[in-house]
């Protein structure tokens, strides 16, 4: 089942814009297969093959050499040393659309991106599945489905279950992602403050009864929650102020990018279930709130979210800011 992607348009926008075009998101949110897609005369090289990203950072200059006309780098923050070498072909080149890059951790990518392709690589923002996209296949989904099934593209085009692939998902993230850009150790324990994070989705961010809860240091809440940050598994929405010098409220709220990892990390096994699950109204609050942040991230525009609530709790669940104008 091959799923169009509506951010495509904008996707060849950007190529045609800049010489090195960027697409960052959470693993398997098909970002491969988005850029394979639309430049399918580029040659592909993935940076997670141990071959591939020795020769890369044994001899960075020569290994670029073999793509004179460009290429599709994916998991490029493997290898960030690569970066100030793109740099310079880039400038010599003075050609857009040459380099596609992929990368499924922001703060590995950050340092790099800022220091040599500032201003020579557009940035996109590919989660997964948006339920426009998916009903392009699939017809009569529930409310419930919908939530349970979540926006991963593996689950539509290979007809996985969604219990078995959030599973081996949130093993695999662990057991690879996590130990890669990461010093966390012990990972059962944060599994359990991935597990409890998902508890708390659509609530404001505590760090101190996170910390309580779990046992561990505020601070180390505080690194691991930019873990999940960092990897595309959680955001956070940030309060609205209505001065620069004063916020009603402080402290931002918690939302997972995909609302069928959510169900699975809270134990959902069916959605039939959600119809009668007390965090129903959570659930269906986190699908509106990612729903448009894909929309806006497909049509390459910033994401500026907000929620609002005052001294006297009242509350607005979720605010747009567009210049000086709030939806």
């Amino acid at each position: 089942m091959e799923l169009e992607r509506n951010i495509l348009h904008e996707l060849y926008e950007t190529a045609e814009s800049y010489p090195v075009t960027t697409i960052i998101g959470p693993r398997q949110s098909g970002k491969t297969t988005l850029a394979k897609a639309a430049f399918p005369q580029k040659p592909y090289v993935n940076l997670e093959a141990p071959d591939q990203r020795e020769l890369a950072l044994q001899d960075p200059r020569h290994f670029l050499e073999k793509y004179p006309d460009g290429a599709i780098f994916d998991e490029i923050q493997r290898t960030p040393e690569l970066l100030s070498y793109i740099q310079t072909i880039v400038d010599e080149k003075e050609e857009h659309g040459l380099f596609i890059l992929t990368g499924s951790h922001q703060l590995s990518l950050q340092e790099g991106i800022s220091q040599s392709l500032a201003g020579r690589t557009g940035m996109l923002h590919l989660l997964p599945l948006s339920l426009s996209e998916i009903k392009t296949k699939v017809r009569n989904f529930s409310l419930e489905e919908q939530l349970f099934y979540g926006g991963y593209p593996k689950i539509y085009k290979q007809n996985i279950s969604p219990q078995r692939f959030y599973r081996d998902y949130v093993q695999t993230y662990l057991e690879r992602d996590v130990k890669q850009i990461s010093h966390i150790k012990d990972l059962d324990q944060f599994r359990r403050f991935l597990q409890l994070c998902a508890s708390r989705a659509g609530s404001l961010l505590d760090y101190t009864s996170l910390s309580n809860e779990l046992g561990i240091a505020r601070s180390t809440a505080k690194e691991w929650l930019s873990v999940l940050q960092a990897s595309f598994i959680l955001n956070t929405l940030p309060p609205y102020f209505e001065n620069f010098g004063k916020r009603i409220t402080k402290s931002p709220k918690i939302y997972f990018n995909d609302v069928g990892l959510l169900c699975y990390l809270l134990g959902i096994q069916e959605p039939e279930q959600i119809e009668t699950h007390p965090l129903r109204g959570m659930l269906f609050e986190n699908l509106v709130y990612t729903e448009l942040k894909k929309l806006h991230y497909n049509r390459g525009k910033e994401a500026n979210f907000y929620f609002y609530r005052d001294s006297n709790q009242i509350e607005i669940d979720l605010m747009y800011q567009q210049g000086s104008d709030l939806i």
